[in-house]
C-alpha cells in the first residue's frame, strides 16, 4: 500500500504539469487564430484616412509596389505627393491620379542615389500637413552576383545604401516635423530578404535588413508620440523589379499585395503584408534553420547568375557577328 500511494503521489505533480501544459498551448493557438482573424480578415477598418492628415507622401511612386500605394492612398482621398527620379513618369502618374480619383498632387523630381536632395524635399513640404508616408524607393541587383564580382563596386555600394538606407534615415528626419498633430504613419518597405542573410544579393539583403531593425527601432521610440512606423518585409510580388511578369497565389501582384498590406497597419508593427507571405515568413524564420534557408537561396541565386550570364554571352556574340557582318 506504501509503494502505491507513493507511485499515485508522485503521478499526481504530473498530471496537473500535463494539464497545465496542454491549457497554455490551447490558449496560445486560440489566441494565434484570433489574432489571424483580427489582422487578415477584420483588418484596421478606416484608419488609413485623410483624418491622419491631407496629404500622403510615397517615394519611389512611378512603378510597382510604390505606383499602387499611391493608387490606394488617393482612392482613399488622401492629396499625393510623389516622390521619384523621372519627372516624366511622375508626370504621368499625377495625372492618373487626379483623373481617376480627382484629387490634388504634387511631384518631386529627385535621385536618391544622390546625397544632396533633401533640401529640395524639405522646401517642398513647406506648409503639408502630411499623414501617410510611405518610403518605397529601392534598388537592387541588376542580377544575383558574388560580393567582390560585381561591376563597378564601389559605386554599386554607395548608390544602394544611399538608395536604401540613407534616404530611410533622412526622409524620417525630414518628414517628422511635417505630420499632422503629431500623429501619422510611416511604411517602411524592406524586403523578404532582410530577414535573414541572401548569397549573391548580400548587400541588398543586408540593407533591407537595416530597415526593418531602424524601423522597429523607431516604433518603439515614436509609439507614444501617436505616430505608427510599420516595417513591410514582402517576398516577391510581380514587378519590374522582380522581373515577374505572371501573377500567382504567392506573387501577387502590386494592387493585390498593397490592397492586403494597409489592412495591417496599425495591427502589427513587423509585417510580410500578405496572407502567403506571412505564411512563408513563418516557414522560413520559424520552422525551418537559418542555415538550410541560406543555402537554398545561395543555390537559387547561382542558377539564376549562370543563365544570366550565358544569355549575356550569346547576345553579345551575336552582337560581334552581326557588327562584323556589317
Amino acid at each position: 500500500m506504501n509503494v502505491e500511494e507513493t507511485l499515485r503521489g508522485a503521478e499526481e505533480p504530473l498530471f496537473w504539469v500535463g494539464a497545465f501544459t496542454v491549457a497554455s498551448l490551447a490558449l496560445w493557438l486560440v489566441y494565434r487564430l484570433l489574432s489571424g482573424f483580427r489582422i487578415w480578415v477584420l483588418g484596421n477598418g478606416k484608419l488609413l484616412s485623410p483624418k491622419l492628415g491631407k496629404w500622403a507622401v510615397v517615394t519611389g511612386a512611378t512603378d510597382g509596389i510604390g505606383k499602387s500605394y499611391a493608387e490606394e492612398l488617393a482612392r482613399r482621398g488622401f492629396a499625393m505627393m510623389l516622390i521619384s527620379r523621372s519627372q516624366e513618369k511622375l508626370d504621368d502618374v499625377a495625372r492618373m491620379l487626379q483623373v481617376l480619383y480627382n484629387v490634388e498632387t504634387k511631384t518631386i523630381a529627385v535621385d536618391f542615389g544622390k546625397s544632396d536632395i533633401y533640401c529640395r524635399i524639405e522646401a517642398a513640404l513647406a506648409g503639408l500637413e502630411v499623414g501617410v508616408l510611405v518610403n518605397n524607393v529601392g534598388v537592387s541587383y541588376s542580377y544575383p552576383e558574388y560580393y567582390l564580382h560585381i561591376p563597378d563596386l564601389e559605386n554599386f555600394i554607395s548608390n544602394m545604401i544611399n538608395v536604401n538606407m540613407t534616404s530611410v534615415c533622412q526622409v524620417f528626419f525630414f518628414f517628422f516635423p511635417f505630420f499632422c498633430r503629431s500623429k501619422g504613419v510611416i511604411l517602411n518597405i524592406s524586403s523578404a530578404s532582410g530577414m535573414y542573410p541572401v548569397p549573391l544579393l548580400t548587400v541588398y539583403s543586408a540593407t533591407k535588413a537595416f530597415v526593418d531593425f531602424f524601423s522597429r527601432g523607431l516604433q518603439e521610440e515614436y509609439r507614444r508620440q501617436g505616430i505608427i512606423i510599420q516595417s513591410v518585409l514582402p517576398f516577391f510580388v510581380a514587378t519590374k523589379m522582380t522581373r515577374i511578369r505572371k501573377p500567382t497565389l504567392d506573387k501577387p501582384t502590386p494592387d493585390r499585395y498593397v490592397a492586403a498590406e494597409l489592412s495591417t497597419v496599425g495591427l502589427q508593427s513587423q509585417t510580410n503584408g500578405y496572407f502567403p507571405h506571412a505564411i512563408m515568413g513563418w516557414v522560413t524564420t520559424k520552422l525551418v534553420p537559418s542555415s538550410i534557408v541560406i543555402f537554398l537561396g545561395a543555390r537559387m541565386n547561382r542558377l539564376q547568375r549562370t543563365g544570366y550570364l550565358q544569355r549575356r554571352r550569346l547576345r553579345e556574340q551575336r552582337n560581334g557577328t552581326g557588327l562584323k557582318s556589317e
